[in-house]
């Protein structure tokens, strides 16, 4: 669709998906003068979840926390980690190949006490 053109149409499209997954299909627009055909990918994800970690150690003590990224999509994924709060620690990258879980080392090791 094009903004500002007086010949671009709407197209909404809704699906209810039964599972957690990828979905693909093929939409065939025909007309007398032109032929498309679309392909359509929706990745559906479980609902967000909110998480509340708690960490106990001493001042410059670390401590680590392995928290599972599952992969049940149709392809690897290459997750990049931003994180945020003084003390935390963990890899940039991490890479979660498809049907696998890979565990995310969050590691919080505190310069003073807090």
């Amino acid at each position: 669709l094009f903004v500002g053109r007086s010949d671009a149409v709407d197209l909404p499209i809704k699906f209810f998906p039964r599972h957690v997954g990828c979905y693909r299909c093929q939409i065939l627009l025909k007309s007398s003068w032109d032929v498309r055909v679309y392909e359509v990918e929706c990745v559906v994800n479980t609902d967000h979840a909110e998480a509340e970690l708690e960490f106990l150690t001493h001042a410059y003590q670390a401590v680590v926390q392995d928290i599972p990224i599952s992969n049940m999509s149709s392809q690897d994924w290459k997750l990049e980690a931003i994180l945020e709060g003084q003390g935390f620690y963990g890899p940039p990258l991490i890479h979660v190949g498809l049907g696998e879980t890979a565990l995310y080392p969050l590691v919080f090791k505190p310069i003073a006490e807090c």
